[in-house]
């Protein structure tokens, strides 16, 4: 089987199943900026008009008049770094237990920790809600940072727990050797070695919290909406309007595609790291 990919027919094959697999994936991304660029009429032509339409910003220039799109886009940066950054605190400081004062019960911490992200959001969103309301937490930042940056701990947690494993345990005890403390350790010899790892994980808890839906449309109206409720907003009882919708959309994925694509290496690395141990 190995030896039918390094065959040039072999690489032939694989390159075009791989462009084939590539294009289906971008495909909805690619129709989506379109549409964004057609009348609302040419939106839901039959047979689906590709190029040959009459190009407009008319959706755009309206959505950025009439809804205060900037304002979401704030939300949704303050979101996902707030819920980065504390995650990466919590995260470092158990990775870093579970990496070099690992006990016999690790490994099944770890998957526990790992299998509540298997769990459908909505069995839980009844007592959140009712939390949140009672502690006065609905429609606020502070408490859409909290469940974005518990909800993606376990991910953090596991990607750091494997950069962390890769880092000889001498280094550190040569640390304490030497008189450092705890936190001299974790700070001035442990981070600066696993740079790409925090990178690579903080990279993606800021894509995962930018994208999340499900939250932050049960758990906000106006004042703490992001993007992803922004989007929502041009869904309405009257009909959807694609052009308007797909503008939004592309406005709304545009900056997470652009930090995506240009890190897309670190994410790729962080995301495989230890994948064949």
């Amino acid at each position: 089987m190995e030896n039918n990919f390094k065959s040039p027919i072999g690489k032939i094959a694989y390159s075009v199943f791989a462009w084939i697999v590539g294009l289906a994936i971008f495909f909805p991304i690619l129709w989506m900026a379109l549409t964004s660029f057609k009348s609302e009429i040419d939106a839901v032509n039959m047979p689906p008009l590709f190029f040959d339409f009459n190009w407009t910003l008319e959706n755009y220039t309206g959505i950025l008049e009439q809804s205060n799109y900037f304002k979401f886009a704030m939300n949704s940066i303050i979101l996902s770094f707030g819920s980065t950054i504390i995650g990466l605190v919590f995260a470092v400081t158990c990775a870093w237990a579970m990496a070099f004062n690992p006990t016999k019960r690790t490994k099944d911490t770890l998957l526990w920790m790992l299998s509540t992200k298997m769990m459908p959001p909505v069995g839980v969103l009844v007592p959140i809600y009712l939390v949140f309301r009672d502690w006065g937490l609905l429609d606020s930042r502070f408490g859409l940072i909290m469940v974005l940056f518990l909800m993606n701990l376990p991910i953090m947690v596991w990607m750091l727990y494997t950069y962390f494993k890769e880092i000889p345990k001498d280094i550190l005890e040569a640390a304490r050797m030497d008189g450092a403390t705890l936190p001299k350790e974790i700070f001035f010899v442990l981070l600066p070695m696993a740079v790409p790892g925090i990178a690579s994980t903080m990279l993606l808890n800021i894509i995962l919290a930018w994208n999340e839906a499900f939250w932050t449309l049960n758990l906000t109206t106006s004042d703490a909406a992001p993007l992803t409720a922004f989007i929502a907003s041009y869904s309405s009882p009257e009909g959807l309007f694609w052009a308007k919708l797909s503008a939004a959309s592309t406005l709304a994925v545009a900056p997470i595609l652009v930090v995506g694509w240009f890190s897309q290496k670190q994410l790729v690395r962080g995301l495989t790291f230890g994948a064949v141990k």
